[in-house]
């Protein structure tokens, strides 16, 4: 072969390697984001919100896959998915770090910790939130934001307004060891189950009832299944998005602090949304006929809140006194005084 040709295939080819180069440079960096409830939820608009800001800020170089309704992992999967990079982003309900490790999440799960969503936020967005988030780290975990869904009411077959009527319910909870010290402190009998099996489970009569936000129970189905709400506003429930930090920490400097403007942008619309969307989703309860709903009086709200807040003090050790203290500071609850 010649030179000339020689220098010519050589040529040929290294043009064919420079252009595999760059396709290969300008593949989008895929993040992989998996969540167990439905699309229409705050979190699932939220979760599409952030897949949208985060293409619109980094110029299409990052694309969000957004997995909804456990089609990826179901509940008790998802987290070791993380963990070993088969997914790269998640947004579970703060019940479960305590499983995991982070006992101190579950300081969440305590119920009427927080009266209201301002209570709330001086937690979720000030120190508190923030050093909470960076217990994650040695676990593999990057905490990037807590995302509110809303406060909790009960469903049943029954009404459930008096302690009494709680007594011997098989109610549905997370895994979580606050919730079930919570259920027990009704005198119902708590029972821990993936969220993606409720629905049937609730259909069945395997479990009596509940408890969720209004946007999840509607959603999911479950007022169709169950005869009673009562808005109890007993409990938060939130989520923790999350990343692998490997993953995170490996991203260029320039798309991880566009990636953090989405999560910023995306956090403040999940917030907006989560009371908007709860109240819209009990209403459409109400419409449906299917549930009856019942608001607890005064007395009614202040007894199941003396009943409850023992489990406070029963789980100060597991949470850590320093975390119900500094939660209780930012809030200014005192259950001294019930």
């Amino acid at each position: 072969m010649s030179l000339f040709a020689r220098t010519r295939r050589l040529a040929i080819l290294s043009t064919a390697l420079l252009a595999a180069g760059l396709s290969w440079a300008q593949a989008p960096i895929v993040i992989k984001f998996s969540h167990v409830v439905a699309n229409d939820t705050p979190k699932g608009k939220a979760a599409d919100f952030f897949a949208k800001r985060a293409a619109e800020l980094t110029g299409g170089k990052v694309k969000v896959e957004v997995y909804a309704n456990s089609t990826l992992y179901k509940d008790k999967e998802e987290m070791e998915a993380l963990q070993l990079g088969a997914v790269q982003m998640l947004a579970p309900s703060l019940a479960k770090f305590g499983p995991l490790g982070a006992k101190e999440f579950e300081v969440f799960d305590l119920p009427f910790i927080f009266d209201n969503y301002e209570e709330l936020h001086k937690v979720t967005q000030g120190p508190v939130g923030k050093m909470l988030l960076g217990k994650l780290e040695g676990r593999g975990i990057k905490g990037l934001a807590f995302w509110d869904n809303g406060f909790k009411s009960f469903s049943a077959n029954k009404p459930l307004k008096s302690l009494d009527d709680f007594k011997g319910q098989k109610l549905r909870i997370q895994s979580s060891k606050v919730l079930e010290a919570q259920m027990r402190a009704l005198g119902a009998l708590p029972q821990v189950m993936a969220f993606s099996e409720v629905y049937q489970a609730l259909q069945t009569g395997v479990v009596d009832g509940t408890e969720n936000p209004h946007s999840n129970l509607y959603t999911q189905k479950m007022h169709e299944v169950q005869k009673h709400v009562t808005l109890s506003d007993h409990g938060y429930l939130g989520y923790a998005v999350i990343t692998n930090k490997k993953f995170w920490d490996g991203l260029p400097a320039d798309l991880r602090g566009k990636l953090e403007q989405a999560m910023t942008e995306s956090t403040a619309y999940a917030n907006r949304i989560a009371k908007e969307e709860n109240d819209a989703a009990l209403e459409k309860v109400k419409a449906s006929g299917k549930s009856q709903v019942h608001a607890l009086s005064v007395a009614e709200r202040q007894a199941m809140k003396k009943a409850m807040v023992k489990v406070h003090q029963e789980m100060a050790s597991r949470i850590g006194q320093d975390v119900l203290n500094a939660v209780y500071k930012e809030t200014g609850f005192d259950p001294n005084k019930l």
